[in-house]
């Protein structure tokens, strides 16, 4: 899980940097992994910008980033005296991305042939040969 902030509707440069020099890593550390992006941020958008511009550079290292993301729009009001979301349909959409995907996440590792299906869905045909991540 990553939550990132937005620097000017793209990922804070830091963050760049550290997933470039891991990508220099053989074998590839985020090579099918699972990966689910979430940003918090004072603006309207809550970092969902940045979030599209990170799945990017994490998809090209073999990341197998969640398809929903959660960002969560002027962040500095959002919250309760708790801690948690005030507003309780956006906690049941925070709880519910969070839980699919750690669901995701237990039925890849009990269900090695969810890795041949989520190839299928993203219409690729890895080839050993051709692949750049090893």
């Amino acid at each position: 899980m990553v939550c990132s902030p937005e620097y000017n509707a793209s990922m804070p440069g830091v963050l760049k940097n550290a997933i470039d020099w891991v990508s220099r890593f053989r074998p590839q550390p985020f090579n099918e992994r699972h990966g689910l992006l979430l940003s918090a941020s004072p603006s309207m958008v809550g970092g969902n910008r940045g979030l599209w511009a990170l799945r990017v550079p994490f998809e090209h290292l073999g990341a197998r980033v969640f398809p929903d993301m959660f960002s969560l729009a002027q962040a500095h009001r959002a919250f309760d005296g708790s801690g948690r979301i005030a507003d309780g349909e956006l906690q049941r959409r925070f709880d519910s991305n969070v839980i699919s995907f750690m669901n995701l996440v237990e039925a890849s590792k009990r269900y090695p042939c969810l890795k041949k299906a989520w190839f299928e869905y993203l219409g690729e045909h890895p080839e050993p040969a051709l692949d750049r991540i090893e």
